[in-house]
């Protein structure tokens, strides 16, 4: 791989936090997910936690900005599935609404594990799902609209957890494991092998820090 390229994945698995996610309730627009993704993607998000009615969801080509095989998309049948995954993950739920019970956007504290919980565009957040939530948090609007493009009100809260956690310096120092780093390093840059290796349900091959195998295939 050209060292330049193998550099930008190596500094980008660096910066990534594992701990920094996004649910989705009641997603019915591929291209609402996939907007949010990208912006989950942008500030070291892993993965994201769809839940859906559909059959199958993806992130869609376009919205997506090729990062598809950057974000792993979690699909859950009920709000209770989504929550009780990130919670077992450490996770406090902070739900986004409007409303006099929420706080702040901006007071909150992401530097601790957190899954950031939107609703879709046209319903928003059902009761049951802000009832589930740790916490409630609105973002100021003075203007007659009554509420942000989802895609919109996730970017200003991920970018508030961005901005809280690179003063703390959590964007200095690898947050994820020796396995997880190793897993994500392979398959950014063997792709086609980790596909194989998928399918067949075979173990990845090992590989030094510069991402070249230890044996020949």
């Amino acid at each position: 791989m050209n060292p330049k390229r193998l550099n930008t994945i190596k500094n980008s698995l660096d910066r990534r936090q594992p701990d920094l996610t996004v649910v989705m309730d009641k997603v019915r627009k591929p291209h609402n997910l996939a907007a949010v993704a990208r912006t989950l993607e942008a500030v070291g998000g892993l993965e994201i936690h769809a839940v859906t009615g559909l059959s199958a969801i993806r992130l869609s080509q376009q919205a997506a900005g090729g990062i598809r095989k950057w974000i792993r998309v979690n699909k859950h049948a009920s709000i209770e599935q989504g929550l009780e995954q990130v919670r077992r993950k450490g996770c406090r739920v902070i739900a986004t609404v409007a409303g006099e019970a929420s706080r702040d956007y901006r007071d909150i504290d992401y530097r601790r594990p957190t899954a950031i919980l939107v609703g879709e565009e046209l319903d928003g957040l059902s009761q049951n799902a802000i009832d589930l939530a740790d916490e409630s948090v609105a973002i100021p609007i003075v203007g007659m609209v009554q509420s942000l493009n989802v895609s919109v009100a996730a970017a200003l809260v991920l970018y508030e957890a961005y901005r809280q956690r690179e003063r703390a310096g959590m964007y200095s120092r690898r947050a994820l494991d020796e396995a997880s780093y190793t897993k994500l390093l392979f398959e950014a840059c063997h792709p086609q092998v980790a596909d194989y290796c998928r399918r067949k349900n075979i173990e990845y091959p090992a590989i030094d820090e510069d991402a070249s195998f230890l044996e020949p295939l």
